[in-house]
């Protein structure tokens, strides 16, 4: 089995610390505002990596935590705490803020058929955890007091753009000491640990006490500390989107590798992003399209899922309505394939050309998904298998098996139970197309498609499919 490492940029074998057994940990959501499309594809796709490894045989323990405190709206220890603007919007407290986008993520990951993760840690609950790592960081010189924060230096952490592979002398050169929100920090790349509750944070409304004073952790300290305590000091895999390589992943390894003196992750995985009409999806432009948003214009939360599985998770992905029509289309067909197959209970003899047939099919599975998660060419594969001449209760058969991946709930599709008044309007549709009256026939068809039918015209009939 191959991924591609962020950190070597390089495909590499896999080789877990524990044979079989995978520490993976990916980086959550901040839980101020409902999570957009584009948050829900990254949260799909790891999900999608979890659901191939645990197909593979290996005892996936997958972390995925809450930030409800500390990230600010800057990766540069700059600007306002997410969730403090989330509660000062709703006149809410940061907790009642993370309660209620904690309820609708979880909403939206049932709805995209996602396994719960084995750990959700929230940061407010680890904040021991995260002073007594910054205890061990300032004992060993890996940082420094200031009078507004306790700050990691960089400068004392060797290979610290290991990850970002930036050039901090040089980036150094070109940035001025009013750059620097903190005119204390050593370097501008140094970053906060612990935020005093001072200065512009005097007004914070999460803080705890610790040994240099009341303050919150800064952002990058949460996942080292809750990653560390559910998963151990070494893991085989974290992930989260490119944007977190610059910075924050890039101080995670600093303070964890500082702290613990050994390697934090072996294989660093990092998704790219889904745009919106090849547009940055943002919120601000209206464009951070919600999964509520997507059912409310009558589309199967499940066919978004099946469009994510169109594009590789380290590919941009360009979303539009037609493609996700499109997505929904071709997932109901398949939705239709099962209810075919399943009618078609009679199984022909087995050749041993179609023995083989069957075999390649569920090797070429196990090769796609184990060359850095190639979905993309499992389901075209998938779709190339339901087309073949093997015979239909091996087809479903290997399906319904891709699908423990693919993630699309096919076992639990049922036949389709098609409404007398569309069974009703469909019949005279088809008197109409027989008397060549074809505008009627036109005009009751966009009538089933508004009642949410669509009628396919074959050879032994009318066939009815939900929209």
């Amino acid at each position: 089995m191959k991924v591609y490492n962020t950190l070597t940029r390089q495909l590499e074998e896999f080789h877990p610390l524990t044979d079989k057994k995978v520490l993976f940990y990916q980086c959550g959501p901040t839980v101020y505002w409902v999570q957009h499309i584009g948050n829900l594809r990254a949260i799909t796709w790891a999900d999608i990596i979890r659901q191939s490894l645990i197909y593979l045989g290996f005892d996936v323990r997958f972390v995925r935590n809450y930030t409800d405190v500390g990230h600010l709206t800057s990766d540069a220890d700059a600007g306002e705490d997410k969730m403090e603007k989330g509660a000062k919007r709703e006149h809410l407290t940061p907790q009642q803020i993370a309660d209620k986008y904690i309820k609708i993520f979880e909403n939206d990951t049932a709805a995209l058929n996602i396994l719960p993760p084995d750990f959700t840690p929230r940061a407010t609950e680890y904040i021991p955890q995260m002073i007594d790592m910054i205890k061990i960081l300032l004992d060993k010189g890996y940082a420094y007091i200031t009078s507004s924060a306790v700050v990691y230096d960089t400068s004392k952490f060797k290979n610290y753009n290991q990850l970002n592979r930036q050039n901090i002398d040089e980036m150094k050169k070109g940035m001025g000491k009013g750059q620097i929100e903190d005119p204390e920090k050593k370097h501008f790349a140094d970053f906060n640990l612990w935020v005093f509750k001072k200065g512009i944070h005097k007004n914070a409304l999460q803080t705890w006490p610790s040994p240099w004073g009341e303050g919150f952790p800064g952002w990058h300290i949460e996942c080292s500390a809750m990653s560390q305590a559910l998963l151990g000091t070494t893991i085989d895999i974290h992930m989260g989107g490119v944007e977190h390589i610059p910075v924050h992943h890039t101080n995670e390894i600093a303070q964890s590798e500082a702290a613990n003196g050994v390697k934090f992750v072996d294989y660093w995985l990092h998704n790219e992003h889904l745009s919106v009409n090849e547009q940055k999806m943002a919120k601000s432009t209206g464009t951070g399209f919600t999964l509520q948003e997507i059912i409310n214009k009558g589309f199967d939360p499940l066919s978004l899922r099946y469009f994510y599985l169109n594009a590789h998770y380290r590919s941009k992905q360009n979303f539009t309505f037609d493609a996700l029509q499109a997505a929904q289309t071709a997932f109901r067909n398949l939705q239709d394939s099962v209810r075919t197959l399943r009618r078609q209970t009679k199984r022909l003899a087995l050749s041993e050309e179609k023995l083989k047939a069957i075999d390649r099919y569920h090797q070429q599975f196990i090769n796609f998904i184990s060359n850095d998660f190639q979905i993309p060419q499992a389901l075209a594969m998938a779709w190339e298998m339901l087309k073949s001449n093997i015979p239909s209760e091996d087809k479903l058969d290997l399906l319904l098996e891709f699908d423990h991946v693919f993630g699309l709930k096919l076992n639990e599709v049922t036949p389709l139970s098609v409404p007398p008044e569309i069974t009703a309007l469909t019949n005279r549709r088809e008197m109409a197309r027989k008397e060549k009256n074809f505008a009627e026939s036109d005009r009751l068809r966009k009538e089933i498609e508004d009642k949410g039918y669509i009628v396919d015209d074959t050879p032994a009939g009318p066939k009815i499919k939900v929209k």
